[in-house]
């Protein structure tokens, strides 16, 4: 196994025969939330900025629904709605990645036919003491899966599937660390984890989901947020695996509560509705959220193509936006 690799932006345009993606011609830049509720400002911000990288440099702009857990009924109407308000618009069909099981299980049964794979019947309690248990040295375990059941022999997992015991299934990495380029963060070299492929509820799992459809819609600019740094290295590796075009990646900061957590609707009035009737504008809304960027002094911004003109990646500030929802009252009407 090799001890780590490097990964920079690959422009291979091969696509899985089974699946039925439609690739973009001209390249893609995507928003892909999960419909488990309204988008708050933090991840309006992430929206903002992924497609005003994409329409500065030329590419469509896809909007994706991560629908594989916890779905909201209305949400992704509400969520598409918003984007719309702001000036967010997007090109082609909205994916959903809940009808897509048969193109993530061809993706698996190729990696599983190279040798790949294997199951995994550890619990999540297991993985969690296991990942935090002393290494052999004495070190303190770094949170990672430590490969249990990688060394399970084929009667060891006869046994364990006899038993009726679920299984996930995980990709047998052949690196232990990868680097890549963030157009962003700069050169970022983390661990490659034995990721879950398919859980054990038989449903594919975000790392082998975002990374085939990101590859079948012709994705090759992903800008998110940056909680999701430590596990593109995985993705990148995976997508070597599968022989899958790597995206160029650009992680920008959340959104943080005034303590430093991730913003969410539990902190008050954080959403597009709720701030435009407790008073706010929609054009305000903009011009709030392009400010906490740094990409205008404005106090309204009538639509987010009024950003694209003066749009610079170099300026986007590398610390997170402090949202102190308090300071966002105002007196409905």
């Amino acid at each position: 196994m090799s001890p780590g690799a490097t990964a920079g932006p690959d422009r291979r345009t091969d696509r899985a025969s089974a699946d039925p993606g439609q690739p973009a011609t001209r390249g893609a830049g995507r928003f892909a939330p999960s419909p488990s509720g309204t988008l708050h400002l933090g991840n309006l911000r992430t929206a903002l900025l992924a497609w005003l990288f994409a329409r500065s440099t030329g590419r469509a702009f896809l909007v994706r629904m991560e629908d594989l857990d916890r779905v909201a009924a209305g949400a992704a109407a509400g969520q598409l709605r918003d984007l719309t308000a702001l000036g967010i618009d997007h090109d082609g069909p909205v994916l959903q990645q809940s009808r897509r099981a048969p193109v993530y299980d061809a993706a698996m049964d190729r990696l599983t036919s190279a040798g790949l794979t294997y199951p995994c019947f550890c619990t999540r309690r297991e993985i969690r003491e296991a990942a935090s248990a002393p290494q052999a040295d004495g070190r303190p375990g770094e949170g990672r899966y430590p490969g249990t059941c990688r060394r399970l022999t084929a009667d060891e997992v006869a046994v364990r599937t006899a038993q009726g015991r679920p299984s996930a299934l995980r990709l047998r990495r052949r690196v232990d660390t990868l680097t890549f380029h963030d157009v962003l963060q700069g050169a970022f070299a983390g661990p490659v984890e034995d990721i879950v492929l398919r859980r054990n509820d038989g449903l594919a799992a975000y790392n082998l989901a975002v990374v085939v459809d990101d590859a079948a819609q012709g994705v090759d600019q992903v800008v998110r947020g940056d909680d999701l740094l430590p596990s593109t290295p995985a993705q990148v590796h995976l997508a070597t695996l599968l022989g899958l075009p790597v995206p160029t990646y650009g992680h920008v900061p959340l959104a943080l509560n005034p303590v430093g957590a991730r913003l969410a609707k539990r902190d008050g009035a954080v959403t597009l509705p709720d701030l435009t009737g407790a008073g706010w504008t929609v054009p305000e809304l903009l011009a709030l959220i392009a400010r906490s960027a740094g990409l205008t002094d404005a106090a309204t911004v009538a639509r987010a193509a009024d950003l694209l003109a003066g749009f610079d990646p170099a300026r986007l500030p590398r610390e997170p936006w402090i949202v102190d929802p308090a300071e966002l009252r105002r007196d409905a009407g």
